[in-house]
């Protein structure tokens, strides 16, 4: 037997057995069957005669197990930006990005037209304290250009030892391309902080979801009303960048706002397991009071189902720019000797059915990115979810984190609320919670 009528028959059993189910066309049940058997067929020779080229003409020896690496990262990385094929180092480092022990710089990333996309800047980390945004594009990775390299492949590239050097080279809008510096550290990452803007309004940034970003949100709201004196007025629930995380986070962070019977988020996907309902948990920790959250471009995957079941729910105003839109939902799917498959298997679609995939929230009242002091985006307001290839699910306890925020509070709140009241974003928010606390009273 040659080896090209070799790769046939293996390729044959393998993706009959687990999917056509027969194995001549001798056997297929109808017309349509026989068609698409025969489709097959001719879509195999061509796949076995490129690798048989290859393996004969190719300036450079490849072997076999290589290219069957590269024909199946191609196979499924041309599914979507999400799926992937990992290989032992590419699960390594997404178990690395579960844990939220790795050094890195903390950037959530994307492929955009061969470049690697910043999706969002990750709260106090290098990226973020070096001002690299959302939108940016990446070229370069330590002069290595990034056309034609793989997400994993450039993940791999910016992870490494904490205090170690990358350069990369950032091409933004309206901007000549420009090199950045950033020295890596171990990401740590603190998901929720809150702050009293003025007397009964409270504003609280969330810059991730991970698992205990809900219990942190209710108690960071407590001790805001208890220095408030009295329950709060009205909230600023700043999603802002904030890339998203853990799907159960954001189902109960929607729940601290909702208080009626219904859905926060489901799912559907082309087998049933893939449909799952997330029902709404009554529970509202602002007793109706009014809400506003700010969402923008950088607002992806968790932080858009939020936004997108407070919207529905008619439970908050949306306020800012058109979201992300990543409405897809990856599971890990674990196959022979380490080897897995991140692969895209349902979309999320908000209460009332609107689909996030590719056209994201749109706010109710949109607002342009005007700063009024440019030192916002570089002290408080960007955001989270790592490397695209997974979400940090830091395992520190919410007393751990709510202890570590509390050694820095005193000295650094005054500081950080001068630099809110002149983001442009919390400043129209002010003013439409303001006129809504004033109708309210009216009632």
């Amino acid at each position: 037997m040659t080896f090209l009528n070799f790769l046939k028959y293996s390729l044959f059993l393998t993706l009959f057995y687990t999917t056509l189910g027969v194995y001549t066309p001798a056997l297929a049940k109808n017309d349509t069957e026989k068609q698409k058997i025969e489709d097959f067929f001719k879509d195999l020779e061509i796949f076995t005669a490129v690798f048989s080229n290859i393996k004969k003409l190719y300036v450079d020896d490849v072997d076999n197990k290589k290219l069957f690496n590269y024909a199946i990262k191609g196979m499924v990385s041309g599914l979507d930006p999400h799926s992937a094929y990992l290989e032992l180092k590419e699960q390594k480092s997404l178990l690395e990005s579960a844990s939220g022990k790795f050094g890195g710089l903390g950037i959530i990333i994307g492929m955009k037209d061969e470049a690697i996309q910043v999706i969002s800047p990750i709260d106090d980390t290098p990226a973020y304290k070096a001002g690299i945004q959302a939108g940016d594009l990446i070229v370069k990775i330590n002069n290595k250009a990034v056309r034609g390299m793989t997400l994993e492949d450039s993940v791999e590239l910016m992870r490494g030892k904490a205090g170690t050097n990358v350069q990369i080279t950032i091409v933004r809008k309206n901007k000549k391309p420009f090199i950045v510096d950033i020295i890596r550290e171990i990401i740590t990452i603190i998901s929720v902080k809150g702050y009293l803007l003025e007397e009964n309004i409270g504003y609280i940034r969330i810059s991730s979801f991970q698992n205990p970003t809900a219990q942190l949100l209710k108690q960071i709201f407590n001790d805001l009303v208890k220095e408030n004196n009295t329950q709060l007025s009205s909230l600023i629930l700043d999603l802002r960048n904030n890339p998203g995380g853990v799907l159960n986070s954001a189902v109960d962070v929607s729940n601290l706002f909702l208080d009626k019977k219904g859905l926060v988020v489901y799912t559907k996907g082309r087998i049933p397991i893939s449909n799952l309902k997330f029902k709404i948990k009554s529970g509202d920790i602002m007793q109706g009071l009014p809400i506003v959250v700010l969402i923008n471009e950088g607002s992806a995957s968790a932080s858009e189902i939020v936004a997108g079941a407070l919207q529905d729910h008619k439970r908050a105003i949306i306020m800012g720019t058109t979201s992300f839109g990543k409405g897809s939902v990856q599971t890990i799917l674990e196959s022979q000797k380490g080897h897995g498959l991140k692969l895209t298997t349902a979309r999320y679609y908000t209460p009332n059915g609107r689909s996030i995939q590719a056209k994201g929230i749109v706010p109710d009242i949109e607002l342009k990115n005007i700063n009024i002091q440019n030192e916002v985006e570089k002290s408080i307001i960007e955001t989270k979810e790592k490397d695209l290839d997974g979400h940090l699910e830091v395992e520190n306890s919410s007393k751990e984190i709510l202890s570590i925020q509390k050694q820095n509070k005193t000295k650094q709140n005054k500081i950080i609320i001068k630099k809110l009241e002149k983001d442009y974003f919390i400043h129209e928010a002010k003013n439409l919670l303001k006129a809504l606390t004033i109708i309210n009273n009216q009632k």
